[in-house]
């Protein structure tokens, strides 16, 4: 090598980086990523609109009803449901998204009275 060193004239096209002493770390990657679509296919997601409607309406849950409300979308989704209204016996209704795991709407007992329910395909009762 008489001229200056470009980049790609050290080390041949084909050289496996492996026998550099470095070894490319892709299990690390898709174990990520792996990781990230099992939580997000298990997380319990809240939209903007669900969001204000639980602070407006003074709509608390606990840890425990919102473990209950995972295993009611469990549930729904076991049986297709797209589109569910999930009613809890503390006079909570949430309409939830099953195949995005998304709070869509919550209402309490003074908002659900007299109201019609529309698109949903079904409904679980915890």
């Amino acid at each position: 090598m008489s001229g200056p060193i470009q980049v790609g004239q050290l080390y041949p096209t084909n050289l496996n980086s492996g026998l550099l002493g470095r070894t490319k770390n892709v299990s690390n990657e898709t174990s990520t990523s792996d990781f990230q679509n099992i939580l997000d296919n298990k997380l319990l997601k809240f939209s903007n609109h669900a969001s204000k409607r639980l602070e407006q309406r003074g709509i608390e849950l606990s840890a425990d009803q919102l473990k209950s409300v995972n295993q009611a979308i469990d549930k729904a989704a076991a049986k297709g449901a797209k589109e569910s209204l999930i009613l809890m016996q503390n006079s909570v209704a949430l309409i939830v998204n099953v195949p995005n795991r998304t709070v869509v709407t919550a209402m309490d007992g003074k908002s659900m009275k007299d109201n019609v329910f529309t698109q949903i395909d079904s409904a679980v009762i915890i």
